[in-house]
């Protein structure tokens, strides 16, 4: 099982690249489980779900069931094996999908049962041994502060040519060895004009490969077509970085159990 979380500053295409790779990945083989953590939520059309599930934050009965009453004493690991099946929808391909929602509670560091149950599904969704759970997180870096990302194999910075995007990556990169996420990865999106590969290798983050500018992609969003759908050069891109992902993470599970 793998477990891959994707993110990077507003806009810079960490979303496409989500929905792309839980596709590919299922064409593979894969068990995929696709889960929006953002609060854009829009995921589903990036996979070619039309009818995409409700948030799981919605469901407050359920939650204050497993992970306690709000004011009150609430469990840290309630829970949440059966969520897959009980609350998401099955895509193209046979990609499952989940929405996560977003937790009204002011404070990065919120211990209420919602924070709580997202956590512990977070790190604790198993489905076989041929799964594969894609997480496509909120832009910037303040779902590192909640700690979500705990436990994955790699974490995708999706960057483009520009100063901010590459502050936060430099940001990302330093707040993910606080809590603990060893293994990083960038794509460069947009970039076959400026080459930013020098830059994050030298910030210690290696570069999986990058997509270039493709109209077929602007297409598919005007046209609300999955990506991976409308076709174009991009995915031959794309493909190379999937493998290039898949060689990485295996190369980091041979290095553990060697260990």
């Amino acid at each position: 099982m793998v477990k891959i979380a994707v993110t990077g500053k507003g806009g810079v295409g960490k979303t496409t690249l989500s929905g792309t790779l839980a596709r590919m990945l299922a064409r593979d083989g894969f068990d995929v489980v696709a889960i929006d953590a953002d609060a854009d939520m829009n995921l589903a059309s990036s996979i070619g779900i039309s009818d995409p599930p409700d948030p799981l934050t919605d469901y407050q009965d359920m939650i204050e069931e497993r992970a306690g009453e709000k004011g009150g004493m609430f469990k840290f690991n309630p829970k949440v094996d059966d969520i897959v099946d009980r609350f998401g929808v099955v895509g193209p391909d046979n990609v499952k999908m989940l929405v996560m929602g977003t937790v009204d509670t002011g404070g990065s560091g919120c211990m209420c049962p919602a924070s709580s149950f997202l956590k512990a599904f977070l790190r604790h969704v198993v489905l076989k041994d041929t799964s594969a759970v894609i997480l496509d997180m909120e832009a910037g870096i303040e779902h590192l502060g909640r700690g979500t990302t705990k436990g994955i194999d790699l974490m995708i910075i999706v960057v483009e040519p520009g100063r901010r995007s590459m502050e936060t990556a430099e940001r990302i990169k330093h707040l993910s060895e606080d809590i603990g996420v060893k293994h990083l990865a960038a794509v460069i999106n947009k970039g076959k004009a400026v080459s930013l590969k020098p830059q994050l290798e030298a910030l210690g983050i290696p570069v999986l490969g990058e997509i270039p500018y493709d109209e077929d992609l602007v297409l598919a969003d005007l046209e609300g077509m999955a990506p991976i759908d409308k076709g174009g050069k991009w995915l031959d891109d794309v493909t190379l970085i999937k493998d290039n992902m898949m060689q990485m993470i295996s190369n980091f599970k041979n290095i553990s159990d060697d260990k």
